[in-house]
């Protein structure tokens, strides 16, 4: 039996993980609902985490969150918009375009390097264009600036360049780019 893709519900035993991140080991193993994490998130309707999984090694593999999320104008200067827009057609322009935003993806360090991440965001755009169950353009992420070159090599682009001290950048993938490719 191979790795299993299971949502994540407030009542199931996570399998052993550690992607050497705190937060990120945090979110998903943290059950007191007083404190943020993957649970609390599914209990209050603002996130969804599946949990990838190797069964016989009872292990945790990767996991990754997902929320709804929508690409606004307001948080782009004047010509990034301008270029992301140019994108849509004129009849079809609006002041946001709907998103889902992946809120948090992260490899257990045993599995890291097997290209887990790169299958995640290959299901994702796969899923989000051909069983979408709603409009949505794009795939967005806060990313770590530490992970940005990750996500440029799934073909993500740089919405909203980062400043000084900043420790994400917001990101998207434009999902009929996906559709045009299959």
């Amino acid at each position: 039996m191979g790795p299993q893709l299971r949502k994540l519900t407030p009542e199931y035993n996570i399998k052993p993980f550690d992607c050497d991140d705190s937060d990120l080991n945090g979110f998903l193993l943290e059950s007191d609902y007083s404190v943020p994490n993957a649970r609390q998130h599914a209990v209050e309707l603002l996130a969804v985490t599946y949990l990838i999984e190797d069964i016989r090694a009872g292990e945790t593999i990767a996991y990754f969150s997902l929320l709804n999320d929508k690409i606004d104008r307001e948080i782009t200067d004047k010509k990034a918009w301008n270029r992301f827009s140019r994108e849509i057609p004129n009849i079809k322009r609006r002041r946001s375009y709907p998103a889902v935003k992946v809120g948090r993806l992260a490899v257990s360090k045993k599995y890291q390097g097997q290209k887990w991440g790169k299958l995640i965001i290959s299901f994702l755009k796969q899923l989000f264009t051909h069983n979408n169950r709603t409009g949505c353009r794009y795939i967005t992420v806060d990313a770590l600036c530490s992970t940005q070159s990750f996500y440029e090599s799934c073909d993500f682009k740089v919405l909203v360049t980062p400043v000084k001290d900043d420790e994400t950048v917001l990101m998207y993938y434009d999902l009929k780019q996906f559709v045009s490719q299959q």
